[in-house]
């Protein structure tokens, strides 16, 4: 992986991706005492930043692999991405998601085309599915997260910020990403490493899920012992992959970990001050942003507002959370 790769992914998404704009309110930096700007990938295709990845991988193959189709795992947001990817490109594409997933990924990944193929997260192995679907259908396997040309194309938003930040007259500052499988974070830390380097990226999880702050402390790939019961769906995942957490361990800072709680205060504050709608594993950096601040240095913070999709009840609950 290097910043050439991403230059790269970007070029192939140019014509196609959202530049989502970095938002502020006087309202989030009086609550986090200190200026807040919201990176908002939940306005980005797709309701999510994975649509940069799912597109670079897609784009990426070569045109007699590609014809062949995709096959991806996914809770929902990669999903939609390389469903989507899929679509334009006129390709097949079979999406292997959790029977428990949100009902809102599920439609909207079928809706863009995908084939999707529910399985128990509990009782099943997906990458048995996987490989048995992708053998007999001559399928190829976009990861979520541990796939280079997904990391360039998530890549692109360290980019923006970098750009956006400047415009800003930011020149230091934390960015923290709400983070599952690293993809995301290490893309952006690649990408400001070489553009914007007195940034430092911090991965953000839930706190029941934080196995990417552990594995930073003990400098080895730490697992989490069991499904998190967490409504942070899009980011429950049980390790870092070896490529996203070499990236990290060279270039983060330690990981913030937040309460399902929080991350459902921080969804409202979103929608009452910035007008956007963040599911709850899209919310965890403005978390810890809001309601950590002792975690945070400097007098600015950026936070990537990573997705959108969220079931209309999860939401109305986070609204009432403004009322505690």
């Amino acid at each position: 992986m290097n910043i050439e790769m991403i230059m790269a992914a970007a070029t192939r998404l140019a014509p196609v991706v959202r530049r989502t704009p970095l938002l502020s309110s006087p309202f989030l930096d009086e609550i986090a005492g200190r200026r807040v700007f919201v990176k908002a990938e939940c306005l980005q295709h797709t309701g999510s930043f994975k649509f940069r990845g799912g597109w670079a991988a897609v784009s990426a193959l070569e045109e007699a692999q590609r014809a062949g189709g995709v096959i991806a795992f996914s809770s929902g947001n990669h999903a939609q991405g390389v469903a989507l990817a899929a679509q334009r490109h006129g390709i097949e594409a079979v999406i292997i998601m959790p029977h428990d997933a949100p009902e809102l990924k599920i439609s909207n990944t079928r809706a863009f085309g995908a084939d999707v193929v529910l399985y128990d997260r509990l009782t099943e192995d997906r990458d048995k599915i996987g490989d048995e679907m992708a053998a007999a259908r001559g399928l190829t396997l976009i990861k979520p997260f541990n796939e280079p040309q997904a990391i360039a194309g998530q890549g692109t938003v360290g980019l923006e910020i970098a750009e956006q930040a400047a415009f800003e007259g930011i020149t230091n500052a934390e960015v923290i990403v709400c983070c599952g499988g690293g993809g995301l974070t290490s893309g952006i830390a690649l990408a400001l490493a070489d553009k914007a380097p007195s940034m430092r990226v911090r991965p953000c999880e839930p706190m029941e899920s934080d196995d990417v702050a552990r594995s930073l402390r003990s400098g080895m790939i730490e697992v989490n012992a069991t499904v998190a019961n967490s409504i942070c769906d899009a980011i429950l995942t049980p390790s870092a992959g070896d490529i996203t957490f070499e990236i990290m361990k060279n270039l983060c800072g330690s990981g913030l970990a937040v309460s399902d709680h929080d991350a459902m205060r921080a969804m409202a504050h979103a929608f009452r001050r910035l007008k956007i709608v963040l599911e709850p594993g899209g919310a965890v950096a403005l978390a810890a942003a809001l309601f950590q601040p002792e975690e945070i240095s400097g007098d600015a913070v950026i936070v990537v507002a990573t997705g959108g999709n969220v079931d209309p009840n999860v939401f109305a609950r986070s609204l009432e959370t403004l009322n505690d």
